[in-house]
């Protein structure tokens, strides 16, 4: 990987995020799947999506922010979502319980989404931004950073939608162990960080 850098998204301008979002699926989702409280498609209009993207970055104020933007020689090229559980009204309302494990443990910041912009996708790009999530963890006092990949059957791809969330491969280069394989495919990863109180 050339130079690669990585901020909070309140510390990025707002174009640099409008820039990895730009391309692909992400341009319509806006990384709102599990933060709208309904369905995103039926129950919010793409204005709005844009809106609260922007707003739950916060760029150019002192936060808190939902993600970090990841560079390339200094130009805006992925993102990856990373903020409290709890921010995440959709992982409680839904009936999957690997979506909700353990909901008595504090401090669990969820990964939730990995976007690429396009032109630097399979680059190892998602690679860089899981070990950025560490280190952000360890900045901000996490305790456990959560996320919830998919594991493609030996020689299949992913599309896109499935992509998003991440590969396991990805975590556990990062450090992060399976702690639940809730169907064939979807694995929950945990990274432990700091010390217990």
């Amino acid at each position: 990987m050339p130079d690669f850098t990585w901020r909070p998204a309140n510390q990025a301008a707002a174009a640099d995020v409008e820039a990895v979002f730009a391309t692909g699926g992400a341009r319509k989702c806006r990384c709102q799947a599990l933060k709208v409280p309904g369905w995103i498609w039926r129950d919010t209009t793409q204005g709005q999506r844009d809106v609260s993207l922007l707003e739950q970055t916060a760029c150019g104020t002192p936060g808190p922010t939902s993600g970090l933007i990841g560079y390339v020689d200094g130009e805006a090229a992925g993102w990856v979502a990373v903020e409290p559980r709890e921010n995440y009204p959709r992982l409680w309302s839904r009936k999957q319980g690997w979506m909700r494990m353990d909901p008595e443990l504090e401090g669990v910041w969820s990964v939730t989404c990995f976007v690429v912009r396009k032109g630097w996708r399979r680059s190892g790009l998602t690679y860089e931004l899981a070990a950025a999530t560490v280190e952000y963890g360890e900045q901000v006092g996490a305790r456990v950073l959560e996320g919830y990949p998919i594991e493609p059957p030996p020689g299949r791809s992913v599309i896109w939608d499935e992509a998003s969330v991440g590969l396991v491969q990805v975590f556990l280069e990062a450090g992060y162990e399976v702690v639940a394989s809730p169907t064939l495919r979807r694995r929950v990863v945990r990274r432990r960080l700091g010390s217990p109180a």
